[in-house]
């Protein structure tokens, strides 16, 4: 019983400091390169061609190129860096994949998490022609 108004004060405290934490993350400038290309043509070719293959986390139906949330701008920042720096694009996609999951790729690559994506519609296609099949074997 003496520890209730303990408990309720730090109850108080958390939910008046928790809107603050979360309004600071966005209050934060954007990185350097989250909005400013590269001065090299060629590097940024090259990022803004990576950045079209890279899905948003937080948008989920956008690249990075063409999503303004907070965590694509980061993104982007860190593609760019790692471009400027002579980086493979090939090796910084590997790199996200690692950080994020393969759902940040818009083209998924065949590993032990994703060949199910991959096997179980040619496996629907088989059921399909072997019913078809039986079908048209017993019509005839």
């Amino acid at each position: 019983m003496k520890f209730w108004p303990f408990i309720a004060a730090l109850v108080a405290i958390y939910l008046a400091a928790a809107p603050s934490t979360v309004a600071a993350q966005d209050s934060l400038p954007p990185a350097p390169y989250a909005y400013n290309q590269l001065d090299d043509p060629q590097q940024e070719a090259a990022a803004q061609a990576l950045m079209e293959t890279l899905r948003c986390l937080k948008c989920q139906s956008q690249s990075i190129a063409d999503s303004d949330a907070p965590m694509a701008g980061d993104m982007r920042h860190q593609v760019r860096t790692r471009i400027a720096m002579g980086e493979d694009p090939e090796d910084i996609r590997a790199w996200l994949i690692e950080r994020y999951g393969d759902y940040v790729s818009y083209a998924p690559t065949v590993s032990e998490t994703t060949w199910p994506l991959f096997a179980i519609p040619l496996l629907l296609i088989l059921v399909a022609a072997i019913v078809l099949w039986r079908r048209f074997r017993r019509r005839a």
